[in-house]
């Protein structure tokens, strides 16, 4: 009896275990599934937020020194001003239902863009200091938030060895200029220099031939030193200027070496023989004519002076007038024959 209520004991105790161990593990199967309906809203919320602020902050990009529109189109019965993100006290423009001004030299909006509802902002010249997000709101209220970019400058310069050669930077922000080279022999890339504010880094093998202002200065280039140069926005990373440098010798430089014919060239254009042709029969009229009109003067010349008659029976009746004329008339047809 003892026996059997032991085997029981034991019997219920097993039981309670695997009681207990099932329990344990629907505990960590919901934890798992929290944790995984966590991640996924987190992840949700994640790119709703980013989806929101990208179509909230359209972007801009233009030339450099070229016009850009903002564009805003909402709803507003009161006063739309523009404003930088960074200076958010000064407004640039500024448009209410009687007129629109110009706060800010450079900027304006269209009166009667306003009244339609159109708010955009216009920046006349846009230049790497104007980089930056503008709000638009009404009375006080946000309604447009863009952000304006600039296409970086692109350049080209061909230079003899020994010239000088400045690369402007075009921004006081901080920069470095990197050097890539275009000759697959040579290193690929390396820094020139940073430049912030008024400290200026020259790596070693520049410090000799190289200064920076508000340009970079290279000073005796050599054909080693084609490549392309990078000015880039260190803290934003963003390119600011690409320049293409092209060092040649006199016997390479531009234009100055008489370069074979392509033999894929477009012939030359059909209507040149004809013309060739008329030109050539203009000057062969014209030479005709001309030799026309000289032998008529020749013939005239002559028969004025009687050529048929026997010299000495005109001699004999001539004054000393008319011996005169006739030598002079006698020059003129040997000047013309």
């Amino acid at each position: 009896m003892r026996g059997t209520i032991g085997q029981r004991g034991k019997i219920g105790d097993g039981e309670a275990k695997r009681a207990d161990e099932k329990k344990r593990k629907e505990r960590r199967s919901f934890t798992m599934l929290s944790c995984k309906c966590d991640l996924s809203v987190l992840l949700l919320m994640t790119v709703t937020l980013s989806t929101g602020s990208e179509s909230a902050h359209p972007v801009v990009e233009v030339e450099y020194g070229g016009a850009a529109v903002l564009p805003c189109t909402e709803r507003c019965s009161g006063v739309v001003s523009w404003t930088r993100f960074s200076k958010s006290s000064d407004i640039l423009a500024e448009c209410d239902q009687t007129s629109c001004r110009s706060v800010k030299e450079g900027y304006q909006m269209i009166h009667n863009q306003y009244l339609q509802g159109d708010f955009s902002l216009i920046i006349t010249e846009a230049d790497f200091s104007k980089r930056e997000h503008y709000t638009a709101d009404c009375d006080g209220k946000d309604k447009c938030d863009v952000q304006l970019q600039i296409e970086p400058v692109k350049k080209t310069f061909e230079k003899r060895p020994g010239e000088s050669l400045q690369l402007n930077l075009h921004i006081s922000d901080p920069v470095e200029v990197i050097y890539s080279s275009t000759d697959p022999a040579g290193p690929s890339s390396h820094q020139i220099c940073t430049v912030n504010r008024r400290s200026v880094q020259l790596s070693r093998e520049y410090s000799e031939r190289a200064s920076v202002s508000s340009a970079l200065e290279l000073r005796g280039v050599k054909e080693s030193d084609s490549g392309v140069y990078t000015v880039r926005d260190t803290s934003t990373n963003e390119v600011i200027c690409i320049y293409t440098v092209i060092v040649q010798g006199d016997s390479k430089a531009g234009g100055h070496e008489q370069k074979p014919s392509d033999p894929n060239s477009s012939p030359s254009p059909g209507w040149v023989v004809p013309m060739l042709v008329v030109v050539l029969g203009v000057v062969c009229v014209v030479s005709v004519g001309v030799i026309v009109v000289q032998w008529r003067k020749i013939k005239h010349l002559k028969e004025s002076q009687n050529i048929d008659i026997p010299l000495t029976e005109m001699d004999k009746n001539r004054s000393p007038e008319e011996e005169k004329n006739l030598v002079q008339q006698n020059g003129e047809i040997q000047n013309l024959l």
